[in-house]
């Protein structure tokens, strides 16, 4: 079973020397824009990060994809391979790790920035979850406000029947007056 995993780069690797690999080369700051962990941008270190990713699969997920791809720079996996996690994938023999994939800081706010704007879309408002949140909101508010006419009977019928009256005539005339 080893053997089928030999070419793996992340085969027998763990997750410290991992994080360590990647830190050493792109630093906190070129991690924290391009995988956006909140462990890389806010107050970083190798032991903060390295509890966040043993607790959340799909983050140890991602960073070791972005190990794989983006540092060792091999070739994208077939469909049959693309389903496993990054460990479990099976690395051809003729793939080699090559030269890792350099970023600077412009390009990764530049791309982030066109994804955000694709996400968008021709057709989509950036605020539609918000006015449709707002418009469920209001149709709440008229399904549960009473009609004029209700109102009017209902203050109608509420001035002839107080069953708490009497009390807070009498609470009000017991209290002594400074």
């Amino acid at each position: 079973m080893s053997e089928q995993y030999g070419n793996n780069p992340l085969h027998g690797l763990k997750l410290e020397a991992l994080i360590e690999e990647l830190v050493d080369f792109y630093g906190y700051e070129i991690l924290g824009e391009a995988l956006n962990f909140k462990c890389f941008q806010l107050n970083p270190s190798i032991k903060g990060s390295l509890k966040f990713l043993k607790k959340t699969e799909w983050a140890r997920v991602r960073i070791e994809a972005f190990y794989l791809y983006k540092f060792k720079n091999l070739p994208r996996p077939d469909a049959s391979q693309y389903d496993l996690p990054p460990r479990d994938r099976i690395v051809p023999d003729h793939q080699k790790p090559r030269e890792p994939k350099t970023f600077t800081l412009e390009e990764l706010k530049e791309t982030k920035a066109r994804k955000a704007k694709l996400s968008e879309g021709p057709n989509k408002r950036p605020s539609a979850k918000k006015n449709n949140y707002l418009k469920a909101n209001n149709r709440k508010k008229e399904i549960n406000k009473p009609s004029p006419k209700a109102a009017e009977d209902a203050s109608e019928s509420d001035a002839s029947f107080d069953p708490w009256g009497e009390a807070k005539k009498k609470l009000n005339s017991s209290k002594p007056r400074l």
